[in-house]
């Protein structure tokens, strides 16, 4: 799909998701959370969500990627340094209720206090009811080297599933009948 800009979808992202969407505007590396129990060819991690705000003033959450988990639970994963200033990025719009649900972590930018607060990544009433995952922007560093990933779409095993209980339908049905068959026999 063509990208198409974020003003002419962002009032029915309902109808636009999985869209493409392209929008100038600037990260806020302040306001970060990180979504825990993520995980990436087999290593433990957190996807990164950054505020961003645009031209037109609104602010919304982009999914920057995956980031690999520290080594152990008191080290810091490394995140990525975001460019400062004026962007443009390629996302896909994505609504806000498709975030999984739960706690998350944001990690304060003030390391002083070293503290990892909790914070819901749904809340905060500056933020639109969508957010972007993140394919690129102009600065070469906006492409994430693990993006948030496609889901994949199949008919998965409802067939094989299907035909299971038909056949334990259909062992009731002739359990059933010997059973039927064992009493008259005995009369």
């Amino acid at each position: 799909m063509t990208p198409v800009s974020l003003v002419s979808v962002q009032e029915q992202p309902a109808n636009h998701e999985w869209q493409p969407v392209t929008t100038r505007g600037f990260f806020d590396p302040d306001t970060q959370i990180l979504l825990r129990n993520r995980y990436f060819e087999g290593k433990y991690g957190f996807e990164l969500l950054t505020k961003f705000n645009d031209t037109g003033g609104r602010s919304y959450w982009v999914d920057c990627g995956w980031v690999q988990a520290g080594k152990n639970a008191q080290t810091r994963p490394t995140l990525p340094q975001l460019p400062a200033g004026d962007v443009e990025i390629v996302g896909r719009l994505r609504l806000d209720s498709s975030l999984p649900r739960g706690s998350f972590f944001a990690i304060p930018t003030n390391s002083d206090t070293g503290l990892v607060s909790k914070a819901n990544a749904q809340g905060g009433a500056t933020s639109e009811d969508f957010y972007l995952d993140l394919i690129s922007g102009t600065a070469p560093t906006l492409s994430p080297a693990a993006p948030a990933e496609l889901p994949e779409l199949s008919d998965g095993p409802h067939m094989a599933y299907a035909a299971q209980w038909v056949f334990f339908g259909g062992l009731i049905g002739y359990g059933r009948f010997l059973i039927r068959r064992e009493v008259l026999t005995r009369k």
